[in-house]
């Protein structure tokens, strides 16, 4: 029941990754990972605010959550980094079309209320309420948020790589 599981099996059952899949035409060795689950640590770490791909490594050796969608893998943060560069057309897409799922499936909507005598004021008012037609407009905004994710990710990799240089992961110790 938790998110990590939910979001490995999305990504593996219900979505088309023809669009990364066709990239990889060698036979032997290649991909080192394999790209759904690093699409489904992608999404997984964005979705909990991971951007920095150091983070999501550190968070690959660390982590149960992370570790239940890379079944152990523990990518490189260089390899990480890589494969979002590489595919990020592909992986906007494929972000926004999770987006559309879930709010297909539901799991955006308020369907049960339950009180328990607290007073709790409302906003409800027309103008804050989203309608069906409205939740499609808002399919725009979807996209643009997987935009900004994926471009935080990008500013937070290149702030970590002028800080730390392209090949240390961060927590080394000093040479002393």
């Amino acid at each position: 029941g938790h998110p990590a599981h939910l979001i490995r099996d999305l990504v593996s059952e219900e979505l088309d990754l023809s669009a990364i899949l066709n990239v990889y035409t060698e036979l032997k060795g290649y991909p080192p990972y394999h790209p759904a689950m690093m699409v489904a640590l992608l999404l997984y770490s964005y979705s909990n605010g991971v951007y920095s791909s150091r983070r999501i490594a550190r968070a690959c050796e660390e982590r149960l959550d992370f570790q239940a969608v890379t079944a152990l893998n523990q990518p490189d943060f260089r390899t990480i980094s890589e494969f979002r560069r590489r595919h990020l057309t592909a992986l906007a897409g494929l972000f926004t079309q999770i987006l559309t799922l879930c709010r297909r499936a539901g799991l955006a909507s308020l369907n049960h209320v339950a009180a328990d005598g607290t007073k709790i004021k409302a906003n409800a008012s027309k103008h804050k309420a989203m309608s069906y037609g409205r939740m499609e407009k808002a399919e725009a905004e979807l996209a643009q948020e997987v935009a900004d994710w994926l471009a935080q990710a990008q500013v937070a990799d290149l702030a970590e790589d002028t800080l730390r240089g392209s090949d240390q992961r961060g927590d080394e110790p000093p040479d002393w």
